[in-house]
């Protein structure tokens, strides 16, 4: 019986070793990614190296969605759903930190925080890596591909009795009954329990195991089974490799694969919307700076224009002066007054647009009535970066998160040509099979004719000629009268019993084959690997288009930034010619070769020229800006790691080049 056990356990033990068995381990879908058919992609000119934009997991600060849950330990984890926290939909409290006095004193560092902790457009793309790593947790299990990788147990037991009439009369055990006598139908009673167990397991290769281990408890008032009730136990374990269609890694892999390209791509897309989204609020920032300068010159030329009609009417009073001079200088005061309504009405809307980009609830109640007051000054850039437009192209190939996904994309369609060419091919199939049985139980009573003897090892009824050698051998005997047809037994064996036959092998089946199925058209196989290889085409065109995108980009970037720079020159020249014509006004005033409507016009001059000086200056800063997001600069210039905006907790605050601290240190 010990070796029973033991062979038992032995059993059990392969079957447990089967059950954990890796089915589709990352390595290899990394081995077989670097060689993937995408790889066609790095040929193409310019293909980004991995950008310096994308999230490290390493670094991430966010759970890893495509790993799932381990089974061991905790067994019953798999089987629970994730209890996600509840999006925090409230302000960081940095912002209540920046409130001094009713204002709200943002510099431009604090603005890019903030956006990076509260801006909306991060936070709904925040989900985008997430999502793709659920997916490829799904394409691991295999679910949606040839196999399923994820080992799969079925257990199935009832227990039954039955009870059938019988209505033949040659059955065993039935009696003639008396002439004349009713008849009464005997029954036939049966009790039966079934436990039987089924795992089944796909593998990478195309490869898959099925083992089933059946057992089964019957007992039966019918006297013609050698064991009543018996145990029955069979052991198969049958196994299928495709040798065409199906075979090899990539045709088993292809979604995994694609997926893990997919979550690369969900990465990308996130950094490109934090680059866009840092972007977006410089520009909001800067166009709110502008706004209120913009409102103090408006506030200053009303107030040149209010000193012009009044001298004007002063004027008309004492005679010197004809009256449509004061009407004129009394409309221009009035558009000049509109003017200034429409300055502070873009002042309020941008401050209305910078508050939404940096808060996910505007309408909080501490910031209720706050102004938003920009600390950071306007930069002027004394050099402005000079490089060649072929130098900047390659830059900004390597660092653009959109060349990056067209690349992904790319690679992805390469996998599904190879797929699909796979699938052409005739299904060829082999398939192993190994069985055995095992049976045991209680001996039931069994009629033997006269000369018969049977062994207790053996249900088998051996012939009298063999009776002499089979007494004077060691098997056991069954204890009969050799005048009677009837045999009483002893014998009583159980589950172990059935097992322990059936590990000995004592009824093994082996079989091995192949099937083929060739299909006579193959037209569906032919579609997809058509559309396939079209859509590779498709994203090689794609992706020379996202190429060209960028170079244009970059031309106009450098153009805005060269015009720019020029721009602030020529209207730098023009506020000092107004300011020294200005001068020159009021001297000629002061020695009377000169009326007080001439300076004021002078005046009115200066304050238009200081006005396009400052749309010039902003402008420069905003192309600037741009043109760090159409080389892809953005994060690495402004010290922004991908894993802190994932997390949506800043470490530090961002470093902007060339900006002004309040203490007026430029940062580095």
């Amino acid at each position: 019986m010990n070796e029973t056990l033991t062979r038992v356990a032995t059993q059990l033990a392969l079957i447990g070793s089967l059950i954990f068995s890796p089915a589709a381990s990352p390595a290899f879908a990394q081995g077989t990614g670097a060689s993937s058919p995408g790889s066609s992609a790095a040929m193409q000119p310019g293909e980004p190296a991995r950008s310096a934009t994308a999230s490290n997991r390493a670094l991430s600060l966010t759970p890893d969605y495509s790993m799932g849950r381990s089974f061991f330990p905790h067994y019953t984890l798999p089987y629970k759903p994730l209890q996600l926290p509840e999006p925090t939909l409230t302000n960081s409290p940095r912002i209540e930190q920046l409130i001094e006095g009713g204002q709200l004193m943002l510099s431009l560092e604090d603005a890019i925080s903030l956006a990076l902790e509260n801006n909306m457009d991060i936070a709904v793309q925040r989900f985008t890596p997430s999502l793709d790593e659920a997916a490829l947790l799904r394409a691991r299990s295999g679910v949606n591909g040839r196999l399923v990788f994820d080992p799969v147990l079925t257990g199935t037991g009832y227990i039954s009795k039955a009870s059938l009439p019988i209505n033949n009369p040659f059955l065993s055990g039935v009696t003639s009954l008396p002439s004349g006598a009713a008849p009464v139908v005997p029954d036939l009673i049966s009790h039966n329990g079934t436990a039987n167990f089924n795992y089944t397991q796909g593998f990478a290769t195309g490869t898959q195991l099925q083992v089933t281990l059946n057992n089964m408890r019957s007992s039966i008032n019918f006297p013609g089974d050698l064991f009543n009730p018996y145990v029955e136990s069979s052991l198969t374990v049958q196994m299928t490799q495709p040798l065409l269609n199906g075979f090899g890694k990539l045709a088993n892999t292809r979604y995994i694969l694609e997926a893990r390209n997919t979550v690369k791509v969900g990465e990308s897309q996130f950094a490109q919307q934090v680059i866009n989204s840092v972007t977006q609020v410089a520009n909001d920032y800067w166009e709110l700076v502008y706004a209120r300068e913009n409102v103090k010159v408006e506030q200053a030329t009303v107030g040149v224009d209010q000193q012009l009609y009044e001298n004007n009417r002063k004027q008309l009073e004492i005679g010197t002066m004809a009256p449509l001079d004061v009407i004129t200088a009394e409309s221009q005061l009035a558009s000049d007054q509109q003017a200034l309504v429409q300055a502070q009405t873009t002042q309020l809307q941008d401050e209305t647009t910078l508050l939404v980009a940096i808060t996910k609830d505007p309408l909080a109640m501490t910031l209720s009535g706050v102004e938003i007051v920009p600390t950071t000054p306007i930069p002027t850039p004394d050099v402005i970066e000079s490089i060649p437009l072929q130098t900047a192209v390659q830059e900004a190939w390597k660092k653009r998160p959109e060349l990056e996904q067209a690349a992904l994309n790319l690679k992805n369609a390469g996998i599904e040509v190879r797929a699909t060419k796979n699938e052409l091919l005739p299904s060829v199939n082999l398939f192993l099979l190994y069985e055995q049985y095992g049976i045991s139980g209680l001996a039931s009573s069994t009629t033997i004719p006269s000369g018969f003897v049977a062994l207790r090892s053996e249900p088998v009824l051996l012939a009298g000629a063999a009776q002499a050698a089979i007494e004077t051998s060691a098997l056991p005997l069954i204890v009969a009268d050799q005048a009677s047809s009837t045999v009483a037994t002893t014998s009583n064996g159980g589950l172990t019993d059935g097992w322990n036959s059936m590990i000995h092998n004592n009824y093994p089946t082996y079989e091995a084959g192949i099937n083929l199925t060739l299909p006579i058209r193959n037209r569906a196989a032919q579609a997809d690997n058509a559309q396939a290889s079209l859509t590779q085409r498709q994203q090689e065109v794609q992706y020379r288009q996202a190429q060209n995108n960028i170079v244009l980009n970059v031309r106009q970037a450098l153009t805005a930034l060269a015009q720019g720079r020029a721009a602030v020159t020529a209207a730098e020249k023009a506020q000092m010619l107004a300011k020294q014509t200005l001068d020159d006004e009021r001297k000629k005033y002061q020695l009377g070769a000169s009326t007080s409507y001439n300076v004021v016009l002078r005046t009115r001059d200066l304050t238009a020229a200081e006005g396009t000086l400052l749309r010039d200056r902003i402008n420069l800063v905003e192309a600037e800006v741009n043109f760090n997001q159409a080389m892809g600069r953005t994060l690495d210039l402004n010290q922004i790691t991908i894993a802190d905006a994932r997390a949506g907790k800043i470490s530090h605050v961002p470093n902007i080049p060339g900006s002004m601290d309040t203490n007026g240190v430029p940062g580095k």
